[in-house]
């Protein structure tokens, strides 16, 4: 090999440049990455973003569209019941006893003048969760349905929430409140719905019936305008009216009443006093009304009067001979 001969090699000028276009094609390479990851980001960001808006954009249409709805023809927050036909429940809806004041067992010494009696005011209070209010219903139902039809009394349910905490999260409680829907749009069907849910109630921490299982049970008690009971029930419609019926209850006074306030899921007020005797006995609950209707009628203002006697018959004065 000649000395003029020099190895095949790169000069350090041409090395030093290709070891800057590498670094610099790397460099763009990265830049170029950087800038795909941050459009990329930027691109899941404004999607998700936008999702969000379109939410809460709808969410507040919606909201906005659909007003907080009421029930029609309540009272006080209550269906009144006008006409039973106990369709689902005994045939036989004879009462045990007809609460009118002449069957008091003891008639007081009238305060006022005689005076047609009025229908003594039956209010119910129901949470449709509670075992209480499932055994009155049970043990009442019948006689509550031949004072109805006899005109004795007029009765009211008021469906409250109070046990929302108890079906798995579900707020069964609330939700069945929905015979609200039955009373606006079917009001002669309300009794039997009533009843139905009361007396084939689910158990206490279960999930409850569904919407779909509320409204399929208001159509096989035979409900008219069959679709828009099934549409207000499955749509939740009366929900918030429930909650704030609720909420006014545990305020009081109760319809009727002085000072009564709501302080369990199942309470029956009777002429505006709470009942306090057993839930499941007909028999008891006959005669609270009957001494209520009879202090009514004759306008006692105590509320547990006793029963004034008959004045004793003056003697007869005989004639001297």
């Amino acid at each position: 090999m000649s000395s003029d001969e020099t190895p095949n090699v790169p000069a350090a000028r041409n090395s030093r440049e290709a070891v800057r276009e590498k670094a610099q094609r790397v460099h763009a390479q990265q830049s170029r990455a950087r800038v795909m990851r941050r459009v990329i980001i930027g691109l899941v960001a404004a999607v998700a973003v936008g999702s969000i808006g379109t939410a809460v954009a709808f969410a507040v249409s919606s909201s906005m569209s659909k007003p907080m709805l009421s029930p029609s023809g309540m009272t006080d927050d209550g269906v009144t019941v006008s006409d039973v036909t106990l369709a689902s429940g005994s045939t036989d809806i004879s009462p045990n006893a007809s609460p009118t004041p002449s069957e008091a067992a003891a008639t007081p010494t009238p305060k006022t003048t005689e005076k047609a009696a009025e229908p003594t005011q039956i209010h119910i209070y129901v949470d449709y969760l509670s075992a209480g209010a499932a055994e009155f219903e049970k043990a009442n139902a019948r006689q509550l349905a031949g004072w109805i039809k006899q005109g004795a009394v007029t009765v009211t349910y008021h469906p409250v929430a109070l046990l929302m905490a108890s079906s798995n999260g579900t707020k069964y409680s609330l939700r069945a409140a929905a015979a609200a829907c039955v009373a606006t749009y079917s009001p002669d069907q309300f009794f039997d719905y009533n009843h139905e849910l009361l007396t084939d109630q689910p158990k206490i921490d279960s999930d409850g019936r569904s919407d779909v299982e509320l409204a399929d049970l208001a159509v096989a008690v035979g409900v008219q305008n069959a679709k828009k009971v099934r549409s207000c029930i499955e749509g939740q419609d009366f929900v918030s009216w429930a909650k704030d019926a609720t909420a006014r209850a545990l305020e009081g006074p109760l319809p009727g009443s002085k000072d009564l306030k709501l302080n369990n899921e199942a309470l029956i007020v009777v002429g505006g006093q709470a009942y306090v005797g057993a839930l499941n006995n007909p028999a008891e609950f006959s005669q609270f009304v009957l001494t209520t209707a009879s202090d009514e009628y004759y306008g006692e203002t105590d509320p547990t009067p006793t029963p004034t006697p008959p004045a004793s018959p003056a003697p007869t004065e005989t004639a001297t001979p």
